[in-house]
């Protein structure tokens, strides 16, 4: 972990040896050129606050990784303003699609990201595997071209179970967009995972996965999937609204914006931190200069 302007090659004055902290980000909504999304929400200036958040934090995060809704429309034009925007995360990034994604214009647009093209180019769902310092990172591209929903495809399985399995004993995040689990949000419920039933028994063989990380609800939620914890992050821009009535219409929120930090340590393991996009003021004590709590 890295102040922000700190060579990542030092290391960070005062981490423990060892330490990783990878950020989470998720449901990007870029538009071609700026426009307001639903006519109201500028995400790209929540972007470009979640970067700024990001690179003023105590530490600096040695990756990022984004689960998808990177665009709002899947077109090259999106993904090229996209790739503007993220120039100014000068960190190490990992990019999985949505629903709102196209995966040969992303393809197209990030041909640098030498990942995107592990199993295969086009419109092949984008499967990968890649090491983050202690961590291992295991993208499972289960989006379903022009639905809003996910699948789980039963063809795709023997390919996650051999990826886990060729390193049992390296703290693994299995990255995905559509939750595996039901949250309580009808509408969202009903664009979610099929076949998660089928993923959970894989997840369950595979002791080494700490977490399984996706986007597409908007907000932070925790749930326990296959032995281990699964989440959702929260988005940059607005946030989908939380209302457990099942009859309840689809609409959003502009709520606080946030991210996750994951922080490995291999003393102590994963920790995840949910934290708010935004400048606050200072840090305040809770003791004045004599040791003493302030009353």
């Amino acid at each position: 972990m890295n102040t922000p302007n700190q060579d990542p090659a030092a290391g960070a004055p005062g981490s423990d040896a060892g330490s990783y902290l990878l950020a989470h980000i998720t449901d990007l909504h870029i538009k071609a050129g700026g426009k307001l999304s639903y006519g109201m929400v500028d995400t790209a200036g929540a972007l470009r606050r979640c970067i700024d958040t990001i690179l003023a934090a105590p530490q600096r995060p040695d990756a990022v990784i984004v689960t998808g809704d990177l665009v709002d429309f899947g077109s090259e034009a999106e993904y090229r303003f996209l790739r503007g925007l993220l120039a100014g995360l000068p960190l190490p990034l990992h990019l999985l699609p949505g629903n709102h994604d196209h995966r040969a214009s992303l393809r197209r647009v990030f041909a640098d990201h030498a990942y995107l093209f592990a199993n295969g180019d086009g419109d092949a769902p984008v499967h990968y595997s890649v090491d983050a310092g202690p961590l291992r990172l295991v993208a499972f591209d289960c989006t379903v071209p022009g639905q809003p929903g996910g699948r789980v495809e039963p063809a795709a399985l023997p390919w996650l179970e051999a990826t886990l399995a060729a390193a049992p004993a390296r703290p693994t995040l299995l990255m995905l967009h559509h939750p595996p689990f039901h949250t309580g949000i009808g509408h969202m419920d009903q664009q979610g995972l099929e076949n998660a039933g089928l993923l959970e028994a894989v997840v369950r063989r595979h002791p080494q996965v700490e977490r399984v990380l996706c986007g597409h609800l908007h907000r932070h939620i925790v749930h326990r999937f296959g032995g281990t914890i699964a989440m959702t992050a929260p988005g940059p821009a607005h946030q989908v609204t939380l209302d457990l009535d099942p009859r309840a219409a689809s609409r959003f929120r502009m709520e606080p914006p946030g991210y996750l930090l994951h922080w490995w340590h291999p003393a102590h393991g994963l920790a995840s931190h949910a934290t708010v996009i935004g400048e606050f003021g200072a840090d305040h004590p809770f003791f004045d200069a004599a040791g003493k709590l302030i009353d």
